[in-house]
Order: structure tokens, then sequence, then C-alpha cells
């Protein structure tokens, strides 16, 4: 015997078509949301491919909630027309999972649905979150990983000085070091990262496979090696250096 009677059927079928009909004017209105036409349509740009892509961040953002509007309300529409078959195939009002019959005042309350409390995929809120958070905790905690002396691992600043190690916007005139001059050594502590060297003078002095034909490139290290050796140089010569005593 039906839990449903014929009015209670009639009354949560008109709910129904009333929100199908609503939805379907919602999308038509808005042409769902202006997904149908293109990103550029919608912007003042000449292209969606610029030089920042921080320039068409709104037009982004915009998009993606017109996106997730959209999705919404073809997905309501999909649990509305379902909920009319089943109602048509005289199964509507049941638990699709445990075959229950679902309250009245449910059904009212959200007459698509096909579950009762217990069943309903959406009763809960999932407690498992990425592995990765893990490793990332805190948030933003990775930033610079120098100061700990048991981390050694890449944190955000290896990831910036591989980029900026592509380039950037600066120019030698606004480094922070008053001595550079040179593009290539534009990079966060470029001169202080031996990658690949033990000590510092390794990175400016070289010699052939020999050992013979000494070469000096004068890069960052190079040019404060030759400074703090002048400046010792003029400390002696005052007598305020090592050889004071």
């Amino acid at each position: 015997m039906p839990h449903l009677t014929k009015q209670q059927l009639a009354e949560l079928k008109s709910d129904l078509e009333t929100a199908r009909d609503e939805t379907y004017r919602m999308l038509e209105e808005k042409d769902h949301y202006g997904l149908r036409g293109s990103l550029r349509d919608n912007t003042s740009e000449l292209s969606s491919i610029d030089n920042h892509p921080a320039d068409i961040g709104t037009e982004m953002f915009e998009r993606g909630k017109d996106l997730a509007l959209n999705e919404h309300d073809e997905l309501r529409l999909t649990r509305i027309n379902g909920a009319l078959d089943r109602m048509a195939e005289g199964t509507y009002g049941y638990c699709q999972t445990c075959k229950e019959p679902i309250s009245f005042e449910r059904l009212k309350a959200v007459p698509e649905t096909a579950y009762c409390v217990d069943d309903s995929p959406q009763s809960f809120v999932s407690a498992k979150r990425p592995i990765e958070e893990l490793f990332l905790a805190p948030p933003f905690g990775r930033t610079s990983l120098d100061e700990h002396e048991d981390q050694n691992g890449f944190d955000g600043e290896d990831a910036w000085q591989i980029v900026e190690g592509f380039g950037t916007s600066n120019s030698p005139a606004l480094a922070e070091d008053n001595e550079i001059d040179d593009y290539n050594d534009m990079e966060i502590e470029a001169s202080e990262e031996l990658d690949g060297f033990v000590e510092p003078y390794e990175t400016f002095v070289a010699t052939d496979i020999y050992g013979e034909n000494v070469v000096f490139y004068r890069n960052g290290l190079y040019r404060k090696h030759m400074q703090a050796t002048e400046h010792l140089d003029s400390e002696d010569s005052l007598g305020t250096g090592s050889n004071k005593y």
C-alpha cells in the first residue's frame, strides 16, 4: 500500500513541475550563464592570452562561478526529471538504497530526492584530506626552510629561484645588491648558492683539463672576494688588520 496519498502525490508533482519550469526559465533567460559565448567576448582584451594572467583574473573568476551555477541548475533538472519519471513508474517516495519509504516531510522539503536521510550521499562531509597536506602543513609554512637545521628539502625559496632564473621584469639597476651589473647575477642568492661547487672560489676560478691556464670569471662572488681583499689590504696598511700585533 502506498504510504503517500493521492493528494500528497499531486502536491509533490506540482512542486516538481514548478521547480522544473523555473529552472528551465532561468537557464534560458541567462543563456546558460553566458557559457555559449567565448571568454574573449566577455572581456575588453584582444586575446585571453596575455603577458600577465591577472589582467583577466576577474573574468576567470566570473567564468568559474558561471560554470558552477550552470552545473548546479543542470544537475537539479536531472534530479527533478528523474523524480517525475519515478512518479510515473510508481516507485517515487521510496529510497533507492534501502527501499524504505521516504517521509512526506522530507519529500516536501526536497521533492527531487531519491534517498532517505540515512542513505543520502550528501548527509555527511568526508573527513578525508589530501595526503599532501601532511607535508605542506602549516599552510604557507614552507616559504623558506633554511633556518631549520633538520630541513634541507625543496622549499618555496628554491621554487622562486628556479622561476626567477628564466627572467623577470627587474633590471640590474633595481637589484638589492649594489654591485649587480649583469642580468645573469639577478637571481636571489645567486652568488651564495654553490650549486655544483664546494668552495666559493671554485665558482670563479677555472683551469684547463691539465690544471693549467688559470681563468677568472668575474661574477658576483669574484667581485665580493676582491672587495674583501681590498678591504683587508687597506686595514693592514692602516695598522688595523690581523697583522697589527
